[in-house]
């Protein structure tokens, strides 16, 4: 369908929605929010609200198209997602928000028209420019601070001005202008946050004392309690990073002055859930930190014992009662992929559709890798490696499993589309059981086993600097390279 007929079923809808707010004497707080899936994966719309919680699961009609009206809005980001895409909304009250996207290019395809669209459209913009922005960190990390410094604080206020331009011509709402500006500035905040970790890296990282006096001097005005940004990935962008600098400075209490950084020591990481605990209050930040700082040092290849440990210590900070089964299970999982146990009998299907034991196709060492249709750079870039992977180590398999739960036509048109070879490409039979037993709560997992499916390392990535060594060191164990 294209744009001008799209428009006039918008405004049919438009006429209906407004005819039935005129016939009503309920109050101002909903808004309305529709539109059409060009190439759905499923037949849902799942509707969160500023809380995270499902709102509704929005079936789509004959024609792939959607109306909903939210009643009782706070207004504020609201999320959609469809086949795994993810996608903030801002409404509120007496919004008409239609939408119209392309999964098959599900950001850059995606247009709001009605009222309520210039402001979400703005949104949405600021948004893909700091996704581009946030790509170009490693080259940018590379500047001298003071550079640096100055390069970001011009980019965010020449960002800031164009969002006073847009002002001058729209009349939106406080709320509107506090999201766009915080989405401005804590984009910024984390890319300070992050750098210097890329700039002085793990052996000088103690120089974190020696940055200019103002690089950080937003610090004083961070909002550690901003409920309303609590789904809102820049924010999260910072303080996930916030926190692992903040707690630099403890690791240097502890540590040689001159030591090598390391960030999978026990106290480093018991620091950041202190930090977490004692400077936010609100329970949906400080729960959702607290889980993903321990999840991070849990998912690592530390020992049981270690595993336990950090797992006591985040469960008397958090109170969030599914996060404790959730991380309770973890651990299990993990339990279960230590070096030496053999891989899970889990089931798998092929591209052409036969199914399979995962045991029952391992011949000889092999790594196992994930993709998620979704995540359309990590899938090539994770092939892309493999085929390297496979010049340097020939007598290794290895083994490609897409983690979608979506129609096998998706899976299979990427495979399809980008020529991947279709011999060791596979599917779990039960993706969300699957996930849960071999923990793949990132991407960029890996598990390396032997010839008889015996776990060799848990949780690799093959695009870390380290991966190659490592897999040399695994393979001279096994005897199987001189």
């Amino acid at each position: 369908m294209n744009l001008i007929k799209f428009l006039c079923v918008f405004f049919g809808l438009s006429i209906i929605v407004v005819g039935c707010s005129n016939n009503t004497n309920a109050d101002d707080s909903y808004a309305y929010i529709g539109g059409e899936i060009i190439n759905p994966k499923n037949k849902n719309i799942i509707l969160y609200n500023t809380k995270g919680k499902v709102v509704d699961s929005i079936i789509l009609d004959a024609n792939n198209r959607f109306i909903h009206k939210v009643t009782n809005l706070q207004a504020g980001l609201y999320s959609i997602t469809h086949g795994g895409e993810y996608q903030m909304v801002l409404l509120e009250p007496n919004d008409s928000i239609m939408l119209r996207l392309n999964t098959y290019d599900f950001d850059e395809s995606l247009v709001f028209t009605g009222k309520g669209a210039k402001k979400n459209n703005y949104l949405l913009k600021t948004y893909l420019s700091n996704e581009n922005e946030a790509k170009k960190l490693v080259r940018y990390s590379k500047m001298e601070p003071e550079i640096f410094h100055e390069f970001v604080e011009e980019r965010r206020l020449h960002e800031l001005n164009e969002f006073s331009e847009f002002l001058k011509n729209n009349t939106e709402s406080d709320f509107f202008k506090s999201i766009v500006e915080a989405n401005i500035n804590y984009n910024t905040y984390a890319d300070k946050e992050i750098y210097p970790f890329a700039y002085f890296g793990n052996n000088k990282l103690i120089h974190i004392k020696d940055l200019p006096v103002d690089f950080y001097t937003y610090r004083s005005e961070v909002d550690y309690n901003a409920n309303h940004l609590s789904n809102f990935f820049s924010y999260n962008r910072f303080l996930f990073s916030h926190i692992d600098n903040l707690a630099i400075q403890s690791y240097y209490k502890n540590n040689p002055f001159h030591s090598k950084f390391d960030r999978h020591t026990m106290y480093y990481n018991k620091s950041k859930l202190n930090l977490i605990d004692s400077i936010i209050t609100d329970e949906t930040i400080k729960n959702n930190l607290l889980k993903y700082k321990a999840r991070d040092y849990i998912s690592h290849n530390h020992t049981q014992e270690e595993a336990k440990e950090l797992l006591d210590f985040y469960l008397k900070k958090t109170t969030n009662s599914a996060d404790k089964l959730y991380m309770n299970d973890l651990v299990s999982s993990l339990k279960r992929l230590r070096l030496g146990n053999p891989i899970p009998k889990l089931a798998v299907v092929n591209y052409n559709d036969s199914e399979h034991y995962l045991t029952s196709i391992i011949k000889k060492p092999t790594i196992i890798f994930f993709w998620s249709s979704n995540s359309k750079m990590q899938y090539r870039n994770s092939h892309f490696k493999v085929n390297e992977l496979k010049n340097k180590f020939p007598q290794m398999d290895f083994l490609s499993i897409n983690v979608n739960d979506n129609d096998d036509k998706y899976w299979k048109n990427i495979i399809e589309q980008y020529d991947f070879p279709t011999t060791n490409e596979f599917k779990f039979k039960d993706t969300h059981t699957a996930r849960k037993i071999l923990a793949v709560n990132y991407l960029n997992k890996s598990i390396v086993v032997d010839e008889f499916g015996n776990i060799l390392h848990p949780n690799a990535n093959i695009f870390s600097s380290e991966f190659e060594q490592t897999l040399e060191n695994l393979l001279l164990k096994k005897h199987l390279i001189k």
